[in-house]
Order: structure tokens, then C-alpha cells, then sequence
């Protein structure tokens, strides 16, 4: 079982027509969707093998809407209910398909501790990294990789965006790699730049993956060696929102059965390249 910890929260995607003029009206087509990149990470995985969401949604209208639209995906749904629910707002670039995103995160930033029950029968956890960035959240999903590792599960930690990084600290973010040492870290390039990930080694049978959109991926194992993973040509982008997303549901299901890194990564890259020419995470 796949299990993912973190947000579900609706995206309101903006789609404009040219270059954005300020201090006007600027043409633009505009979709709500379900979003979260915990979320969106979960309903890619589960078209592939058993995957359980865990996060918390406001008790409000848009909390049922996402919760049963991700169990419709095929996802074992575990949610708290208080508060508001998240929105992210996604300004898409009309040139490159590029986005630009405006995140509140509202009940998610506010998981409580998490019913160890949820956990169950967990093989691999994988927590996007804006998880740590709030309490009593951070604390609620350490508590849980804490539970988890103790029963033999495997972890994967995404660090999600550079100013995810400049929030946490980057000494703090690194301590906490550290210290958890996860079998599986994923980054972009920029990511990982700001946490310094290029040239560190991952802990003993643990990889480091960093993704550098049409560009190879590298793949950094324990020992220091590297390995180029190519990308999947895609002409006509229409939108990057989701790709890293499924980037990494294709990977961590291809690791879960059994795929060497390199060929786990590769799958990961085919994934991405299914949601490049489409409107949304996909």
C-alpha cells in the first residue's frame, strides 16, 4: 500500500489568453478542479497499485466535493474534517504552459495527529515536504513516519518547492533528511539547489532523484555513482500543473514493485509526460 500524507485542496486554474497586463482585464478561461499535490500524487498512484490519501479537509461543501472525488479516483480516503478547505490559485503562462501557483492551504496546514489505524498496512509513505511547514502539521506527520518506520514501512519525501525550503531553513530541511533518512528523496532542479541536494549522497539503499523538466533526471545512489534518466519528449505543452505530481506516482509505484531506480524513474517520466498536453494536474 501506498500511502500519502498531506493536502487536498481545490485548484482554481487560470488560463489567460496572452501575457498578463496589470492594472487591467486580462482575458482567461478559468476551471476548479481537485488539487493538493498529496492528493493528486494518490489518485495517479491508484490507476496503478493500492493507494490510501491521509490530510484533513474543512467541514464544509468543497471538503465532501475533494473527498468524494478522490475516492471516485480509486483512492482509500482517510480525512479529518474541521476548519476551512484549502484553494491554490494556478496562473498558467499561455507560452510555455508554465504555472504560477497562490496557495492557501486552510485545514490542511492544521492536521492533528493522525489515527494510527489509517496507517495501516502501509509499505511505502511518501509526505510532499509543505507538510512540515505548519503546526501542529509537521508534528502529526512525524509522529506518523515515526509509527511507520517502526513497522518496517519505507519513506519518500518530495521537497516540494524552493520556497518550501526557504520557509523550513535550509539547515533545518537537511537535519531533518538526516534524521529521517528516507529511501527516497525528489526534487527539481531548482529544489534542489536551494537545499543543496547536488553532489550530497543519500543514506545507505536510499536514491535521490532530481528532475530538470524536458532535461534528464538524475538519479544519485549511496555510494556517490549517477545515473541520467531521460525525459519523454512532449511537443505542445499546455500546462506543467501536476506533472511533478505524477512524476512521482510514477515512480513510486514502479519502486513498489520491485523496479531498479533508474527504471522506476524512467516510469516517472512517462507519467509526467500524460498530464503535459492537458488542462489541470490530469
Amino acid at each position: 500500500m501506498l500511502t500519502v500524507i498531506g493536502d487536498l485542496v481545490e485548484d482554481i486554474v487560470v488560463w489567460t489568453e496572452a501575457p498578463t497586463r496589470p492594472g487591467t482585464d486580462n482575458p482567461a478561461v478559468v476551471s476548479r478542479s481537485r488539487g493538493g499535490s498529496a492528493a493528486n500524487v494518490a489518485a495517479r498512484a491508484a490507476g496503478l497499485a493500492p493507494s490510501r490519501f491521509v490530510g484533513r479537509v474543512g467541514d464544509d461543501p468543497t471538503g465532501s466535493w475533494l473527498t468524494e472525488a478522490l475516492a471516485a479516483a480509486g483512492v482509500d480516503v482517510r480525512v479529518q474534517r474541521a476548519g476551512r478547505t484549502g484553494a491554490v490559485v494556478i496562473v498558467v503562462d499561455p507560452i510555455d504552459g508554465e504555472r504560477t501557483m497562490y496557495p492557501d492551504r486552510g485545514a490542511a496546514a492544521t492536521l492533528e495527529p493522525i489515527d494510527h489505524d489509517w496507517l495501516t498496512g502501509t509499505s511505502l509513505l511518501h509526505v510532499p515536504a509543505y507538510g512540515f511547514t505548519t503546526e501542529p502539521a509537521a508534528g502529526s506527520i512525524l509522529d506518523a513516519i515515526a509509527h511507520v518506520r517502526r513497522r518496517g514501512s519505507q519513506l519518500s519525501i518530495d521537497v516540494s518547492a524552493a520556497t518550501v525550503v526557504e520557509e523550513i531553513g535550509r539547515e533545518r530541511f537537511v537535519d531533518l533528511l538526516d534524521r529521517l533518512e528516507p529511501e527516497l528523496v525528489l526534487a527539481n532542479a531548482e529544489e534542489a539547489d536551494a537545499l543543496g541536494l547536488h553532489g550530497r549522497c543519500p543514506p545507505p539503499g536510499g536514491v535521490i532523484v532530481i528532475k530538470d523538466g524536458p532535461r534528464p533526471a538524475i538519479v544519485t545512489f549511496d555510494d556517490g555513482t549517477r545515473r541520467q534518466v531521460d525525459a519523454i519528449p512532449v511537443v505542445d505543452v499546455r500546462d506543467t500543473t501536476g506533472a511533478g505530481d505524477a512524476f512521482a506516482a510514477g515512480l513510486l509505484t514502479s519502486w513498489m514493485a520491485g523496479a531498479e531506480p533508474a527504471s522506476a524513474c524512467a516510469d516517472g517520466h512517462r507519467s509526467a509526460a500524460t498530464v503535459l498536453t492537458s488542462a489541470g494536474a490530469g
